[in-house]
C-alpha cells in the first residue's frame, strides 16, 4: 500500500508523488508516517523530511508550515522546502553567517527582530544539515 504526498510551498510543488513511509520534523518531535497512519494534523518544524519509496529516499530541508495526514494521504504546506541536491551549501553557509550576525545583534532590541532572526538562522542550520547529509551518502566531498 502506497501514501500519496504532496509538499507545496507559495512558489511552487516541490515534491509529488506515492511514497512508503514520510518522516517529517513538527513541533512535538519526528514523526514517521506509514500507510493507514491515524488522521493527523500538524505544524512543520524546520529541519529534515525524508520520503522513502523502495530502497529510494527523497531528503528535503523544510522551514516550517502546516501538515495534514489523511487516510494514506499526506500533505504539506511548507513555507520552504528544498530537495537536498538543490541546496547551495555556500550560499546556505552565508545566510545562516548573515542570520546569526542579526540575531547577536537584535538581541537587546525588538522581540519580533530576534525571533525573525532566530527564524532564519534555524531554516539555514537545517539547510546545511540535509544538503551535507546527502552529500556524504552519495560519497562526495564536502569542503567545510
Amino acid at each position: 500500500m502506497k501514501i500519496k504526498f504532496k509538499i507545496v510551498t507559495p512558489e511552487k510543488t516541490v515534491f509529488e508523488s506515492e511514497i512508503d513511509q514520510l518522516t517529517i520534523p513538527t513541533q512535538e518531535g519526528e514523526i514517521t508516517v506509514l500507510p493507514d497512519h491515524i488522521p493527523l494534523i500538524s505544524v512543520l518544524a524546520p529541519g529534515e523530511l525524508v520520503a522513502k519509496k523502495g530502497s529510494e529516499e527523497t531528503a528535503m530541508a523544510v522551514s516550517g508550515g502546516m501538515i495534514e495526514v489523511r487516510k494514506n494521504e499526506i500533505t504539506i504546506l511548507a513555507d520552504t522546502a528544498e530537495r537536498a541536491e538543490e541546496i547551495d551549501i555556500a550560499r546556505a553557509e552565508e545566510a545562516k553567517a548573515r542570520a546569526q550576525k542579526l540575531k547577536d545583534e537584535k538581541i537587546r532590541l525588538d522581540e519580533t527582530e530576534y525571533a525573525t532572526a532566530a527564524a532564519i538562522l534555524e531554516k539555514n542550520l537545517a539547510r546545511i544539515k540535509v544538503a551535507r547529509k546527502h552529500l556524504t551518502k552519495r560519497g562526495m566531498k564536502i569542503n567545510s
